[in-house]
């Protein structure tokens, strides 16, 4: 996993589709529905992380364009 589009290809698999219509939006709901998956024990640490880490670099990266 290393991109946006992974991310959230991973929430696809368990039902979670993400379209606010803003960026910076969708990336923020898409980490509290991860925090959810983690917290129900869906997914394991390591992607957890790892998705974390790629929502917070796509996040400041929005941050920094706009």
């Amino acid at each position: 996993m290393k991109t946006l589009y992974d991310v959230q290809q991973l929430l696809k698999k368990f039902g979670v589709f993400v379209y606010v219509g803003k960026r910076l939006w969708d990336i923020e709901l898409m980490a509290l529905e991860l925090d959810n998956l983690y917290r129900a024990g869906v997914i394991d640490k390591q992607t957890f992380l790892n998705a974390k880490l790629i929502l917070t670099r796509e996040h400041k990266v929005e941050e920094e364009n706009n």
